[in-house]
């Protein structure tokens, strides 16, 4: 692609487009109460927590006890009183009483104290591109393990993955393994990184920091793909131990955030400032549902955001809607849509933006923000070339945000 055809390609969907998504984001009838969630679905499994061919390595030390459903005390939180503890782990702030649990389902009270119940019990491991995630920055084509336990801290009736997500640990399958166990099954399998995944990491928070941790003493690359609730003091905690991380930014209003995802943006937007602030490469992902968040001046407004408050190289990933879950009553969001988002970020002055879910878009390779050059050829999750060089484009020496060398 050369810079005349890009140009070409921005003007069309901006001035053809822009109209009809518009308006189809306008038509009545459609359904509002839904959620969002993150959009990487689950492949290649090491193992499933169903699967029978999981196997514990030998190898564990002295601190590495399995902690089951029985947990291990949560970190980021304080005692009201006698019987009622206050977590500050992430915006939600739950007040929890003896006996029960916070929002999260996974953050249990017992006797004034809080436990993470999902501590060294994954719901899953599994070994993917690190393009999943996605993260398209970061070595390209490398394989990544992938950790993930049950539940999250959102309601996300679109969840490609609501089997594990919205559900509480004991209605989910699950296995053992320590963190010491995850980082030496990551290496045992030629993985570069480890990221946490699938359900929201946040809810897991003791068990990716230790990993976090271990994994890094090994020299893997760390990371983490989060709705960005993260209370500011936890986050900054764990990037000390982070390489990178991908965000869902699921919309930019407030309206969408309390209808559809019992939340607020503001907590998410903070994240994505201390995530920069932290030194941290971000990557970020908007799931385009149609009628919901796909209103051009709405994407406009978030561009606009994300270019004057983080920097026009962050990555941009515009993601395909499919209906799943509970909202199978819209369609998937249509290519014209996504080319119209891409578009407007382009038009912003973004250097990197994506289009994900559609396999065969030429947006889903990397191009050189200078010459215009690919650099990056990518069929959906596949590389198939790569002409970044010592970070920097092949052809004009420009420098390409990112990590291009191994921890």
């Amino acid at each position: 692609m050369v810079k005349k055809n890009r140009r070409e390609f921005i003007m069309k969907v901006l001035t053809a487009a822009a109209a009809s998504v518009y308006a189809f984001c306008r038509m009545p009838g459609r359904a509002v109460d839904v959620f969002s969630s993150l959009s990487s679905p689950l492949s290649s499994p090491l193992f499933a927590a169903d699967s029978s061919s999981f196997n514990v390595p030998s190898e564990t030390s002295g601190d590495s006890q399995r902690m089951g459903m029985q947990g291990k005390e949560a970190m980021h939180y304080v005692q009201v009183n006698a019987n009622r503890v206050n977590c500050r782990l992430c915006a939600r702030n739950c007040t929890i009483s003896e006996g029960e649990t916070g929002f999260c389902r996974v953050r249990d009270n017992r006797k004034g104290k809080l436990y993470s119940v999902v501590y060294g019990v994954a719901a899953g491991l599994q070994f993917d591109p690190v393009e999943m995630e996605p993260m398209y920055h970061m070595i390209p084509g490398h394989r990544n393990l992938c950790v993930y336990t049950a539940s999250c801290n959102f309601r996300c009736k679109h969840c490609h993955n609501w089997h594990i997500s919205q559900r509480g640990p004991d209605k989910v399958s699950q296995k053992d393994i320590t963190p010491l166990e995850v980082v030496k099954r990551a290496k045992d399998e030629n993985c570069k990184s480890i990221s946490h995944s699938i359900n929201e990491p946040a809810v897991f928070y003791e068990y990716m920091y230790d990993i976090a941790r271990l994994a890094k003493k090994e020299g893997l690359l760390t990371l983490f793909h989060t709705n960005g609730y993260l209370s500011p003091d936890p986050l900054r905690e764990v990037l000390k131990y982070m390489d990178g991380v991908t965000v869902d930014l699921k919309a930019f209003t407030d309206e969408f955030y309390g209808n559809i995802s019992e939340a607020r943006v503001e907590p998410v937007l903070d994240t994505l400032r201390i995530i920069k602030e932290e030194n941290v490469h971000l990557e970020i992902v908007n799931l385009v549902i149609p009628t919901l968040n796909d209103d051009p001046e709405d994407i406009k407004n978030m561009c606009t955001w994300i270019r004057d408050e983080l920097g026009d190289s962050v990555p941009l990933h515009f993601n395909r809607f499919t209906p799943t879950y509970k909202l199978t009553d819209l369609a998937s969001t249509p290519v014209e849509t996504l080319e119209t988002a891409a578009g407007i970020a382009y038009e912003l002055g973004m250097k990197y933006v994506y289009i994900g879910n559609l396999p065969g878009h030429e947006y889903n390779s990397t191009y050189c923000p200078q010459c215009d050059k690919r650099l990056i050829h990518r069929t959906h999750y596949n590389v198939l070339g790569n002409d970044v060089k010592d970070g920097k484009c092949s052809y004009c020496g420009f420098k390409i945000e990112g990590i291009w060398e191994s921890a």
